[in-house]
């Protein structure tokens, strides 16, 4: 589809809310040999051993940096699978807690539920197959624990709103935010910390930020004379953006998850 081509309004949307019970595993990964990402690529691929429960795994390569606070080591890929429920103790054990495999450093390893309102994708999400001018934007964040209320009413009734105005009219092929519910590992040479993950498939050509774009979507629903920090709930003072990067994908075998939304 044309970049300019636009969906219809009524074009089907899943939206997956924190009751839906959707728990992602997330592994940040150092693998930079071939050898080791074709590992990760056939485990991400093949995840049938992980039971029913399992909706599906994806796998993202490092690309660049597009913001960094920080000079922490730098991973290579993000792996993310998909769970209804529940992580099986025998993904956790696979993943986690047993040996890696040769070449394969785990830097860290979290569990993440969805942020209220701001986990859409369209009912009929095949990936980016066929968009090659797209990235996986993965946002790495860290909100002050104090905020994380005003943050989620932040995301709902602004951010998650203007994504989906963005994702109905193909802008971004999805808008995933999730929140850290707990951290299985985090290697002491990891010196970064955040508690929320945003992922995002768009164009990075000419890509200001994720501002421009939600209020470019919601311009027309505000007042006039209203600033845009004002109806974003001035996020700077929430939370910091430790590392933002551009990813290409390498596996996205996660088709099932928007059967799990409304």
């Amino acid at each position: 589809m044309d970049e300019n081509d636009h969906f219809s309004d009524d074009v089907p949307l899943a939206l997956i809310e924190p009751e839906d019970r959707l728990v992602v595993l997330a592994r940040t990964i150092q693998a930079p040999a071939s050898a080791a990402e074709s590992l990760l690529k056939d485990s991400a691929a093949n995840f049938a051993n992980f039971g029913e429960t399992c909706l599906g795994r994806a796998l993202y390569r490092h690309r660049t940096v597009f913001q960094s606070t920080s000079d922490a080591q730098v991973w290579s890929h993000l792996e993310l699978s998909y769970f209804r429920d529940i992580v099986p103790t025998n993904a956790i054990f696979e993943l986690v807690v047993g040996p890696q495999s040769e070449g394969i450093d785990l830097l860290r390893a979290e569990l993440l539920l969805t942020t209220p309102s701001s986990f859409i994708l369209p009912c009929d999400w095949q990936g980016s197959g066929g968009r090659p001018d797209r990235r996986a934007s993965l946002e790495f964040l860290q909100v002050q624990p104090e905020y994380l209320g005003e943050y989620r009413d932040a995301m709902r009734e602004y951010c998650g709103p203007a994504a989906t105005k963005l994702v109905r009219e193909n802008r971004f092929g999805t808008f995933r935010a999730m929140e850290t519910a707990a951290v299985l590992y985090h290697a002491p040479e990891l010196k970064i910390e955040w508690n929320q993950i945003h992922l995002c498939e768009l164009d990075p050509n000419g890509f200001e930020g994720f501002g421009k774009e939600f209020e470019g979507a919601l311009r027309k629903e505000l007042p006039e004379d209203a600033e845009f920090s004002d109806a974003f709930a001035d996020l700077g003072r929430l939370r910091t953006v430790p590392r933002w990067t551009f990813n290409d994908p390498v596996v996205e075998a996660d088709t099932a998850i928007a059967r799990e939304g409304r």
